[in-house]
């Protein structure tokens, strides 16, 4: 599925006044930060609907699934009518932290039908940069939404996929290069990276300013990573989170990519997969 992938903070100040308004979501989130919540209570544009990315973007974790397993699509369905989006409403998604939070549930509407879902360029820094308006303190709910979702609009890989992806495609490692080399690993089972996988960290998509490069310098940077038009391209990361945030960006370069949702922490998870280390693919 393609379709525009960001919007600008002035095209969202422009929409949130007109009409026919979009739902703005929040969803903050970092690892290792449990208190999104807390901080979209502090300060939030106007209207945002705070979304959990652990509860409502994701099934509960497990081995198989990872730590971020893809939610039922009647779950998903409950939350976003509790978000308040209507049938063909625009979307518009954000965080703090250069949307590479926000990427999954722009990734996850999508593959669940939608096609009016963009993520804010910059996320909320580029909001505040441009001096509007902030509110506080705790928010109502928004009226519940009618909108109908349903699943598997946009491809995925399992375990196997991937690993054939990376013998005669092209798989991205979104993860920091530290945890491709298998020098760290903070949060799942095993070091390391799936065997022929490149390592192409996800804040190599973003200008110092938190907003996506400019799609000519996504291309050249997916080039250098073997990305051609007519490859398969698959993109992992740790829990199928900031991958998403790949997608967008490979997207914006002018690729078509495909999520593998288990990411390292499903992969990781089995002992009979194989893990490479070092800087080399294999």
């Amino acid at each position: 599925m393609s379709g525009k992938v960001t919007t600008t903070v002035a095209e969202l100040r422009e929409l949130l006044a007109s009409d026919d308004p979009p739902v703005v979501l929040d969803v903050r989130w970092t690892l290792g930060d449990p208190h999104g919540r807390d901080h979209h209570t502090e300060a939030r544009i106007p209207g945002a609907v705070y979304v959990d990315l652990d509860t409502e973007l994701a099934a509960p974790p497990s081995p198989e699934g990872g730590r971020h397993p893809l939610p039922r699509a009647e779950d998903l369905q409950r939350a976003a009518r509790r978000w308040g989006i209507h049938q063909g409403q625009q979307v518009v998604i954000h965080d703090d932290a250069g949307n590479t939070a926000a990427a999954r549930a722009w990734w996850l509407l999508r593959y669940a039908g939608l096609s009016r879902v963009t993520l804010l360029d910059g996320a909320l820094g580029a909001w505040r940069s441009a001096g509007l308006p902030l509110e506080s303190g705790l928010p109502a709910d928004p009226p519940p939404g009618d909108v109908v979702l349903g699943e598997g609009a946009l491809p995925t890989l399992d375990a196997d996929g991937a690993a054939g992806l990376a013998l005669d495609g092209l798989l991205l490692d979104a993860r920091a290069a530290e945890r491709y080399r298998g020098e760290v690993e903070p949060v799942d089972p095993r070091a390391g990276h799936i065997p022929g996988a490149v390592s192409a960290p996800t804040g190599e998509n973003l200008a110092a300013d938190g907003s996506f490069l400019p799609p000519e310098e996504l291309r050249g940077r997916f080039e250098k990573k073997g990305a051609a038009d007519g490859r398969r391209i698959g993109v992992y990361c740790g829990s199928g989170v900031t991958a998403a945030h790949q997608i967008a960006a490979l997207e914006l370069a002018g690729f078509e990519a495909v999520l593998f949702p288990g990411s390292w922490s499903a992969w990781s998870a089995d002992p009979t997969r194989p893990a490479a280390t070092g800087p080399l693919p294999s």
